[in-house]
């Protein structure tokens, strides 16, 4: 893995969706952290929230689109696209577009897909990993999308996507395309990683871990005679308080239920519930299935405060500092940030002005 300068982004997701923050304000937002130094900007990828009746939930790609003619700096990305919703031909496009209205700024995110976005709108979701590494062949390895013209038609034959002399009529301003970031926190996707990925860009991590799927990306990379240039990434909750014992108790529940993962518990020594189907709850929750919610909240709870703790900012600037360097120390590259409380453009300035300054003096 090679050392680079550390990077901050910020990101309109769930935290935004909470305010209900429409597009306007988010546009702000990104014009925000661009004025400030930040080194990227990211939307999630959803089709709804239904958790929060007020949230006004935009296309990420337009929302983006918006986002490069107010902007002048910023990297521009996906947190996450699936590789589920949309044909290859479909995400190949909108990323040259981006990247094309923006001069060159634009990141494919992309990740295997959540059946909150699918389930309830009858898209097939037997076996996102496997639909994710073939999109990942079309437009990664085989690159055939990305490098395809009038002049240069391709085919390909797959097992969930097809091209019979197909070709695009745009190119990218970046070459050899934009590059593409993977979503991966288990096994299989991390391998995907590190054979097809530019950057590697998981969600609730803890700093034992991400430190340990570090070094999985990095020996796959070689076995694949790769040289591991994959930027290491993580989106970080950040939460800027006086008082951070009181917003730990209220925090630490949901913190908990978005950290268990059996990956997560296999570092630390930890057995799941022999009646919590982990499969069953990522492939078949959506807010129509509340009990399911239910049992994973019920399940972890197991995971201990200190552990659960480590994995987000909390408190004042001189509190998150620490939090951050022991990333850094993990093998964090490129924070994906997203600020949770009130105050939105306040704690996205604070940020900017207290907390990346000093690790541009102290890492730059």
């Amino acid at each position: 893995m090679v050392n680079k300068k550390v990077r901050f982004g910020i990101q309109n997701g769930l935290n935004v969706a909470r305010l209900g923050l429409g597009e306007e304000q988010q546009l702000m937002a990104y014009m925000l952290a661009d004025k400030l130094g930040y080194d990227s900007v990211w939307s999630m990828d959803h089709t709804n929230v239904p958790q929060w009746s007020n949230a006004i939930v935009n296309d990420a790609w337009i929302l983006l689109a918006a986002a490069s003619q107010v902007t002048s700096n910023v990297m521009l990305g996906t947190c996450v696209t699936d590789a589920v919703r949309r044909h290859p031909s479909t995400v190949a496009l909108q990323t040259i577009t981006l990247d094309r209205v923006s001069k060159g700024r634009a990141i494919l995110g992309i990740g295997a897909g959540e059946a909150q976005n699918i389930n309830d709108f009858g898209i097939q979701w037997d076996k996102p990993v496997s639909r994710l590494e073939e999109q990942l062949q079309v437009i990664q390895v085989i690159r055939l999308l990305f490098e395809s013209s009038p002049s240069n038609r391709v085919s390909f034959e797959g097992k969930f996507y097809t091209l019979k002399n197909a070709c695009l009529q745009a190119k990218s301003i970046q070459q050899p395309r934009p590059p593409i970031y993977i979503a991966a926190g288990a096994q299989r996707t991390l391998e995907i990683t590190a054979k097809y990925g530019d950057g590697w860009l998981p969600i609730a991590y803890t700093p034992e871990l991400y430190e340990y799927h570090s070094r999985i990306i990095a020996e796959k990379a070689k076995e694949n005679n790769r040289e591991d240039n994959i930027e290491r990434c993580l989106d970080f909750d950040v939460y800027f308080t006086d008082d951070p014992e009181e917003s730990w108790l209220r925090l630490r529940s949901a913190l908990k239920v978005s950290l268990y993962k059996p990956e997560l518990l296999k570092v630390y020594g930890m057995e799941p519930p022999k009646d919590f189907d982990f499969r069953k709850y990522f492939t078949e929750y959506a807010m129509s299935k509340p009990e399911l919610m239910q049992k994973m909240r019920e399940a972890a709870q197991q995971i201990p405060d200190s552990i659960a703790r480590s994995a987000i900012g909390l408190g004042k600037p001189d509190d998150i500092i620490p939090t951050i360097e022991r990333f850094i120390k993990a093998g964090v590259q490129h924070f994906i940030i997203r600020f949770w409380g009130e105050g939105y453009y306040k704690n996205i300035e604070l940020f900017g002005r207290k907390v990346i300054p000093y690790f541009n003096d102290t890492k730059g």
